[in-house]
């Protein structure tokens, strides 16, 4: 008999799934070309808000973002009957931050350059609201998808968003500014005399991270945890549950 997929899981899967299926219209409003394309004009346009916007989610939410409404994130989860190896010791974490920070440095630059004359556009680029809207934008669309696409089927789960995503550094530097200032948020927590040791939470982490380890040290605390909850609901014994609140 099939196991049925929890409710909150399903709800999770309707989400990333709508989230896909616009990725045409969001692609620039998330785009790390139109934010550096703007900034070299003077122009502030709706990705640098969207940005600013997930780090200040990532106080109290952390990176909810990346397990919940991503699309590339679902487009890697696609990858996963093709390679649903997890991404052993995940190595290849700093990546991101090495892209990360040359890439910010560049729009603050520019930026600080265009002092007062720069000039907020949200449609950047956009002009009609619909970021794939020509044949060539088509293009470009579709060699982001396979960039993502290729990572995860050659590298395993979701091994863009550890290496290439520049997105979630602003999430995880959310997460470390609540922290410092002992700002509730959205976190698990470990109850680990309930656990068996099955392993099951582990296997189910589309992140790769050690979980079950993570129970037993009841340190749920992990920068590349995106509380997508599948471990929440895949754990029988209910080890491992939602908080709301500070750590400890």
């Amino acid at each position: 008999m099939k196991k049925q997929i929890p409710v909150r899981q399903r709800v999770r899967q309707i989400l990333l799934v709508t989230s896909l299926l616009l990725f045409p219209v969001t692609m620039n409003y998330l785009s790390p070309y139109v934010i550096i394309d703007g900034a070299i004009q003077g122009i502030l346009a709706a990705s640098p808000i969207i940005f600013g916007i997930q780090l200040l989610s990532g106080l109290v939410l952390g990176r909810t973002f990346c397990g919940w409404v991503c699309p590339a994130g679902k487009l890697q989860d696609l990858c996963a009957d093709f390679n649903n190896q997890p991404v052993t010791g995940r190595k290849i974490d700093w990546i991101k931050w090495v892209i990360w920070a040359p890439w910010l440095g560049t729009f603050i630059f520019f930026m600080i350059k265009a002092g007062t004359s720069i000039v907020v556009n949200p449609l950047h680029l956009t002009e009609t609201g619909v970021s794939v809207d020509s044949p060539l934008k088509f293009v470009n669309y579709y060699a982001v998808v396979l960039i993502f696409l290729l990572i995860a089927g050659l590298a395993g789960r979701r091994a863009a968003c550890h290496s290439i995503c520049w997105m979630s550094p602003f999430m995880i530097l959310g997460e470390k500014l609540g922290s410092v200032l002992h700002l509730p948020r959205l976190r698990l927590r470990a109850e680990p005399e309930k656990c068996t040791n099955c392993l099951t939470c582990s296997t189910h982490c589309p992140m790769s991270l050690p979980v079950n380890e993570m129970v037993k040290a009841s340190h749920m605390e992990n920068s590349e945890c995106v509380l997508c909850g599948n471990c929440v609901d895949s754990c029988a014994k209910k080890a491992i549950l939602y908080r709301f609140g500070q750590a400890g």
